[in-house]
């Protein structure tokens, strides 16, 4: 899949990850589209060799936002999906891809609402009708 295609793909996964009342709330947001997360990036996150992200939040959440937030130039918050994880996870079906690319917003934007990560997994459970 190109990277146009991909991008397109996250474009239309990003209307059914979210629904439409919380869309309004999402503000000064950057999505990006990266092939895969840098050694940087990896290296912040304690990831070894055999783990991978699909997608990452990085900003200020909504609830830690004050007053003074968009005083002055304020860089937008990034959601940057990571397209060749997301498509082995995928396994090659543009379906399933989909799929994966909705979950991937779905998660990263919960971050962005400022949920942590153990907060979001638990949503992610519940949602998914896990029970642990």
């Amino acid at each position: 899949m190109t990277q146009e295609e991909f991008e397109q793909l996250v474009s239309e996964e990003f209307e059914r990850a979210i629904p439409e009342k919380f869309r309004t709330h999402i503000k000064n947001v950057a999505f990006l589209v990266e092939d895969e997360p840098s050694h940087e990036l990896r290296k912040r996150e304690h990831l070894g060799p055999h783990h991978t992200l699909l997608g990452y939040y990085h900003g200020i959440p909504m609830p830690m936002r004050g007053d003074w937030y968009g005083m002055g130039t304020t860089m937008p918050d990034t959601i940057t999906l990571f397209q060749k994880p997301i498509e082995e996870a995928g396994g090659g079906d543009p379906q399933k891809i989909g799929q994966v690319i909705r979950e991937t917003i779905w998660h990263e934007v919960a971050h962005h609402f400022g949920f942590g990560e153990e907060r979001v997994q638990e949503r992610e459970q519940k949602r998914d009708g896990i029970n642990l």
